[in-house]
């Protein structure tokens, strides 16, 4: 991949990326409603997998040099976890919703922040570590342990950020030994031999109107991630990853808007310190490349 430094593109489409992203979770929250978790996911990575493949052919060596690794067991596990957090999420919508359920999300780079001192050996400072305990104190606000309030679904989606946030540090470790484009193979093509050996176990026949959301579904998974590999070509990572955050907003905005859920105090003022703790370790992982 060739990376560029058009960093105002860049932040376009990181935008475009979270809408698309967005508009991908209100479709499956939408047909998870009406169908098993496992058959909608599984379908969702047919397409995924086909967009893999149709990309690995169109460069140099083709399948077989984007499927060339050392590391097949890592590369394995990613893939595997990376399906499995997915449904996890997807599950998330439908018990808790789309505002909750990425409210509590977005404390994944948090996470991974906290993770990458043991896991990958990076130095993590204690101005990081002070704004990862910030951040988790708006995971508490939001969840509301103490508040009687308190719904055991709501760590649905905080197991769904754990994963995710291990998915992230195996990717990073991943990249020390194998290209970008055999990652991304490996966890297309993972994930679907993975999910269809699961979902067709729960197959259910499938309305025609559905099958339309589907398909969007669909469509809005390639355009998504076909569009997050033109963000990354042009610009650097660490300058537009800050606007990952919006995902949270347009996706509170289709929760409330077309599902009728609402926002809560506590949830808001979580979300805006979780996302002010994240912006901080973007900020001081910068400074230190």
């Amino acid at each position: 991949m060739t990376q560029g430094n058009n960093i105002p593109l860049g932040i376009v489409l990181m935008i475009a990326v979270t809408m698309v992203f967005a508009v991908q979770d209100g479709l499956s929250k939408h047909l998870a409603d009406e169908y098993n978790v496992l058959m909608v996911v599984m379908i969702r990575y047919w397409f995924f997998a086909a967009f893999v493949i149709a990309i690995a052919k169109r460069h140099a060596g083709g399948i077989r040099a984007a499927a060339r690794t050392v590391q097949p067991l890592l590369q394995i596990t990613r893939g595997l976890l990376l399906s499995c957090e997915i449904c996890v999420m997807v599950a998330a919508f439908t018990l808790l919703g789309m505002v909750e359920s990425h409210a509590v999300f977005t404390c994944y780079p948090l996470i991974i922040a906290a993770l990458s001192g043991p896991v990958l050996g990076e130095h993590v400072g204690w101005r990081r570590w002070a704004a990862i305990g910030v951040g988790f104190v708006g995971v508490i606000i939001i969840l509301q342990p103490d508040g009687g309030v308190f719904d055991i679904r709501a760590l649905v989606p905080l197991l769904a950020a754990m994963m995710f946030a291990l998915y992230g540090l195996l990717t990073r470790f991943a990249g020390r030994r194998d290209t970008t484009a055999t990652s991304f193979f490996w966890t297309g093509t993972t994930g679907a031999v993975a999910m269809t050996g699961i979902g067709l176990w729960f197959w259910e026949p499938m309305a025609g109107s559905d099958w339309v959301w589907m398909i969007c579904l669909c469509l809005t998974g390639v355009t998504g991630h076909w569009l997050l590999i033109r963000c990354y070509e042009v610009a650097e990572a660490s300058a537009v990853q800050p606007f990952a955050y919006l995902q949270l907003v347009f996706a509170a905005a289709i929760g409330i808007t077309v599902f009728g859920e609402t926002l809560r105090t506590n949830v808001a003022i979580g979300c805006a310190i979780i996302v002010a703790a994240g912006l901080f370790t973007f900020w001081r992982e910068r400074l230190q490349r």
